[in-house]
């Protein structure tokens, strides 16, 4: 699939995006600035981040809550199961549904300060199907789930993640969001395997713009992505040469979307990393146009 062709498709297409809670009120305006020229495009929800061990959880909050108040855009918010007792994880979703959010991206989540392996608090949910059990229970929300085209860091096969995903399923996910991969191939791969497997919910590849590309070499080292070759040499004697970067990161976005688009994804997670351009750029190449919000 070429780029006039991929432009030219006229087959229907959905996209949603991530955000983080902003750390500094700099990084709030960043935010803000990101999802007001995102929010004309329609995308069917957002997700709003939740740090290791729970440690956003309060900025989180006010993030997806700001949201439903100031703009037309669906949040999800993440909540994970480490470090808490079960009743106060299900304080938070009563309060999430209580503030008019009707979307959770259910994670098992990782240790405070991403130390050592993962450990159940003793009064808590265990795993992530019994995180959703527990949600469903609450409320009638929309649950999406993560999934690794390459393997969790933690999982001991490809097919022990297929299992769990459809474990994830029977406990009432409605969908799966993809950790980003720029190896196309496995993520056809896991979605082939997981519908063979019997999984029935949409998967749905996540893309992670590659401007600020040692920092995504250090998220990919930490989540188990593989960085190919060629994309390192793309950005080889770059450092500090901002608008270069920018100029790969958006063919390498393009190429993606066209690549992943041939091999018949119609839906997609844009990480955004809280700026706005190159998703927005993406949309336009995969023919979402701006909606007048007036």
């Amino acid at each position: 699939m070429t780029l006039a062709q991929l432009i030219s498709d006229s087959r229907p297409i959905a996209v949603s995006f991530e955000f983080s809670p902003p750390k500094t009120a700099e990084a709030e305006a960043s935010l803000w600035n990101a999802i007001r020229r995102l929010e004309p495009l329609a995308p069917g929800f957002v997700s709003v981040t939740y740090g290791a061990g729970g440690s956003t959880r309060e900025r989180t909050h006010a993030t997806v809550k700001r949201i439903v108040e100031e703009t037309s855009l669906k949040p999800a918010a993440h909540l994970t199961c480490v470090g808490a007792p079960r009743g106060e994880i299900d304080d938070i979703v009563r309060g999430y549904w209580d503030a008019g959010i009707r979307h959770i991206v259910a994670l098992r989540g990782d240790m405070p300060n991403m130390e050592g392996p993962y450990r159940p608090h003793a009064d808590g949910y265990k795993s992530t199907p019994d995180l959703i059990a527990g949600i469903r229970k609450i409320a009638p929300f929309d649950i999406s789930v993560s999934f690794y085209p390459e393997r969790h860091p933690d999982s001991p096969s490809h097919g022990h993640d297929i299992d769990l995903l459809r474990k994830k399923m029977d406990a009432g996910a409605t969908r799966a969001l993809g950790q980003f991969c720029f190896d196309d191939d496995a993520t056809a791969r896991f979605r082939d395997d997981a519908a063979a497997a019997g999984v029935a919910i949409p998967i749905i590849p996540g893309i992670m713009p590659t401007t600020a590309f040692r920092g995504v070499e250090r998220m990919a080292a930490r989540c188990g992505a593989s960085i190919p070759a060629w994309l390192a040499r793309a950005y080889d004697g770059l450092d500090e040469d901002v608008e270069s970067r920018r100029i790969v990161a958006a063919a390498v976005l393009a190429d993606q979307v066209q690549a992943l688009r041939a091999r018949g994804f119609e839906q997609f997670h844009f990480y955004t990393l809280n700026q706005a351009n190159l998703t927005y750029a993406a949309c336009r190449i995969l023919g979402i146009r701006p909606k007048d919000l007036s």
